[in-house]
């Protein structure tokens, strides 16, 4: 087992991973920028490291800096939780040349994986369902034309080194087309460095339902059941539960298996999800393979009582892990706390939080670094919590929701409370009516009175 693991990353998932490794013995670095000093991750870390100013590109994302404090400290592994550089292919390999345990899958696995091209190809390999689609990358609008008339509109245009809902367009008619192919090409080479678009069938009125997926490094691929992430704004999610209120246990087996081939086409160590457009037929199609732990993974941890993060630190020492599947017995949801006004098309809200009361009570749980007195950043994600209930049915879990969003208190802010209590009241909703194009048509209606 590893004695010091370096956590290269920030906020509540560096504060989530130092927790767990205090529980197994773990010594732990903390890194932050100067913007992040009063973070609570560096409060309770063994160590901490300044790595540069609040901007992301001289801190959390440079590399070297990172390195240096590997030295620095002697850590033996790094743990890159979600974001940053836990999808970063050459980061992971530079930890293998630096004889340091990169926490998570090899360079070889984020290769595959990471670029979407591949992975489809991976996928089709493999036996995995997958959207129809081009064949490889578009290389130009003719091309595009052409081949978009072959699959039929609507369509949607990914970049191929795509990632957090940038570089997509849908195209509805041929008129489209070209307009939207050039918007999406710019976007993707100003957000990853990469034009490279391909093409899909677009799945109208698709569930995204993806599945937790563990991988050790003795060969062996399990399933931990799926989670529902359909509540999502611009393809940023923003509920997640588990199980899906959409599922079956046909289903669940018939996908459970595909994200096993998916894991073991690739020799996959580690957690990570393999993600999943399910149209309204119930067909699914493989969608992407995330190599990392998620933002959503408490949600399967409440329904199966397994810590995931611990799980992952074990694999990576090499540890195994055992063949079971293991199915909900329980329903999670986790609502994603923002410092964004939801009010005002959520605009970011960062600031000092001037009081803070977290929700608490039997079957409640909030992830956060957040306190009375911190102030928000305005330099990264404006997740500042995660609030997570889990009860034996989902109706019950909404209403534990719905009570702990009540006492749930963040001042000195705008927060996404207000959107997460007027969807907890929508019928459609609570009666497990929506899917991934919900959120086009959710009015959260007028503030309250002092809000």
């Amino acid at each position: 087992m590893f004695s010091k693991i370096l956590i290269a990353n920030r906020g509540e998932i560096a504060l989530r991973i130092i927790r767990t490794c205090k529980e197994m013995g773990i010594k732990t670095v903390a890194v932050y920028s100067t913007a992040d000093k009063e973070s609570l991750h560096v409060r309770f870390a063994d160590e901490a490291v300044c790595i540069g100013p609040p901007s992301s590109t001289e801190s959390y994302l440079s590399i070297p800096k990172i390195m240096a404090a590997v030295e620095i400290t002697n850590a033996d592994a790094i743990h890159p939780g979600y974001g940053f550089l836990a999808e970063n292919a050459d980061f992971a390999e530079l930890c293998e040349e630096y004889g340091v345990k990169f926490i998570g899958p090899s360079a070889e696995m984020i290769r595959k994986m990471g670029d979407k091209v591949t992975a489809k190809e991976t996928m089709i390999a493999a036996g995995v369902p997958v959207v129809p689609g081009s064949d490889g990358l578009v290389k130009d609008v003719a091309a595009g034309k052409k081949g978009a008339k072959e699959i039929g509109y609507p369509i949607i245009l990914k970049a191929t080194a795509g990632g957090g809902g940038k570089g997509m367009r849908i195209v509805w008619e041929e008129e489209d087309f070209e307009n939207q192919w050039n918007m999406c090409k710019n976007e993707a080479k100003a957000s990853f460095g990469n034009d490279g678009i391909y093409m899909e069938k677009f799945v109208v009125e698709p569930r995204h339902i993806e599945f937790q997926v563990i991988g050790d490094q003795h060969g062996t691929v399990i399933h931990l059941s799926e989670r529902d992430c359909s509540i999502q704004r611009r393809h940023q999610k923003l509920v997640e539960e588990a199980p899906s209120p959409f599922m079956t246990k046909a289903l669940r087996k018939e996908m459970g298996e595909a994200a096993i081939k998916a894991g073991a086409s690739i020799n996959y160590e580690g957690v990570g999800t393999v993600e999943f457009l399910v149209d309204k037929y119930k067909k699914f199609y493989f969608m992407e393979m995330n190599t990392r732990i998620q933002v959503e993974h408490p949600v399967t941890e409440e329904v199966i009582d397994h810590d995931l993060i611990k799980e992952q630190i074990k694999v990576a020492a090499g540890e195994k892990i055992g063949t079971k599947n293991y199915i909900p017995q329980m329903h999670a949801i986790e609502c994603r706390i923002n410092a964004e006004d939801p009010y005002n098309d959520f605009r970011p809200s960062p600031g000092n939080i001037t009081s803070f009361h977290s929700a608490k009570g039997h079957g409640v749980r909030v992830d956060t670094h957040v306190y009375a007195g911190y102030s928000v950043p305005p330099y990264y994600d404006s997740m500042i919590a995660k609030l997570i209930c889990k009860a034996q049915t989902r109706e019950e879990c909404i209403k534990k929701m719905q009570r702990a969003l009540d006492e749930f208190i963040v001042e000195g802010i705008k927060t996404t409370v207000p959107f997460h209590q007027a969807l907890m009241k929508d019928p459609d909703f609570r009666s497990g009516n929506f899917n991934t194009g919900f959120m086009d048509s959710f009015d959260i209606g007028e503030p309250k009175k002092g809000k």
